[in-house]
């Protein structure tokens, strides 16, 4: 029989990150089966769906055992996956002199809590506090990298959040900031939300010469004139005519620009801004530092607005790619999903070259091709029709 063509895509892709001399036939075979069921429409994040969708022609078994025991190295496949990443998007960075960015946040992939008497529930879950939620949910919790730019955005490496391990979150994003070996012809900024700048990974942004640009909470101690005092009651003596005006995109925010030491930092530039429509009350405030004293205030508030990227990530993860859709149980099982998940991500963006939506579209747009194709081809060679239903899982 022949191949079906979107297969030979994918196959083409891993030829493409070199992972077809890294991984055996066998692996690389279940691979393009389970990325070509990630991307389907319609996928529910099981290993039935995946067997189904993907017109797998072995046992629905052989995938739990894929996941759970067959001897391949998912770091390897990952190390693989960022290496192509930094190829694409360093000549992008140079060509439109832009500056990168690196994005880290976390997100939880939400289960049911098992009863006392599960026999087998998820392993490595946990309660964590889901702000979205404002309770604690029980699942797993991740940690995510990102690297982007105004136009292209790759997922990079994620770590598991195990309180039992008692790595703090600050110290798994400090290890995939390691693994980060970009050429610096552009300047690169972490983006961060309030929970991540801490003195030490901004310390460590800094050693490998990144600039971090991140909201800070409204607590943190600010040093006017040497005097310690939280950004909130700072924010009190700022009268209307100390800010000026400062449009992001369709936002106007009116800014107040202070220089100088913060708690865990010397030097800084931290941006006290309100909504334009709002009163300056500390309930209202925004409070944003920028390492970078160079930055006028539009940029250091462009730059930010650009970790939104991660959350659209996030949702469109976990929509379309079911992120948090699966229902393996051993936690080796867990995190070679969720590797799975990353590959079919940055094939969906690699392949349109613009986004995870658009890849989406286009990659199901070619399945559907490709299956009435692989018919027609076979209808010509007289192959029976049992035999076509039966390749395609329908008999």
């Amino acid at each position: 029989m022949n191949r079906l063509a979107h297969h030979q895509g994918i196959h083409k892709f891993f030829f493409t990150l070199g992972l077809t001399l890294q991984l055996s036939k066998p692996v690389i075979k279940h691979l393009i089966h389970i990325v070509d069921a990630l991307t389907t429409k319609g996928f529910s994040g099981t290993l039935t769906d995946i067997h189904h969708w993907s017109f797998h022609p072995n046992h629905r078994t052989t995938l739990s055992h894929f996941f759970t025991k067959s001897p391949w190295d998912e770091e390897r496949l990952l190390g693989k996956l960022q290496e192509w990443i930094l190829r694409r998007i360093e000549p992008l960075v140079e060509r439109k002199n832009q500056p990168l960015f690196v994005s880290i946040d976390d997100t939880i992939c939400q289960k049911t809590k098992p009863s006392s008497r599960a026999a087998h529930a998820i392993q490595g879950c946990d309660w964590h506090y889901s702000h979205k939620d404002h309770q604690s949910v029980w699942g797993h919790s991740l940690v995510w990298l990102m690297v982007h730019t105004f136009t292209q955005a790759f997922p990079f490496a994620f770590r598991l959040y195990d309180k039992a391990a008692g790595r703090s979150k600050i110290d798994l994003a400090i290890e995939m900031l390691s693994s980060l070996k970009v050429k610096r012809a552009q300047p690169v900024y972490v983006l961060m939300d309030s929970w991540y700048p801490s003195q030490t990974l901004i310390e460590a942004c800094l050693k490998k010469g990144f600039h971090v640009i991140a909201m800070l909470k409204t607590n943190r101690i600010l040093y006017p004139n040497g005097v310690a005092v939280q950004a909130k009651q700072f924010a009190r003596y700022i009268e209307p005519q100390d800010t000026h005006l400062v449009t992001v995109g369709q936002e106007r925010y009116c800014v107040y620009r202070y220089e100088g030491a913060i708690h865990g930092l010397d030097d800084a530039v931290v941006l006290l801004a309100w909504k334009a429509d709002q009163p300056l009350t500390p309930e209202h405030l925004h409070v944003v530092l920028s390492t970078d004293r160079e930055l006028g205030d539009e940029d250091i508030l462009r730059y930010y607005a650009q970790r939104w990227t991660i959350e659209c990530f996030f949702r469109q993860a976990k929509d379309q790619l079911k992120l948090d859709g699966y229902r393996v149980r051993h936690i080796r099982a867990v995190k070679r999903y969720w590797a799975v998940v990353l590959l079919a991500c940055v094939y969906s963006i690699a392949e349109s070259r613009q986004t995870l939506s658009a890849g989406l579209e286009l990659l199901r747009s070619r399945k559907d091709h490709s299956v009435v194709e692989f018919i027609y081809n076979a209808a010509k060679q007289d192959i029976p029709i049992d035999v076509i239903k039966k390749q395609l899982r329908i008999a």
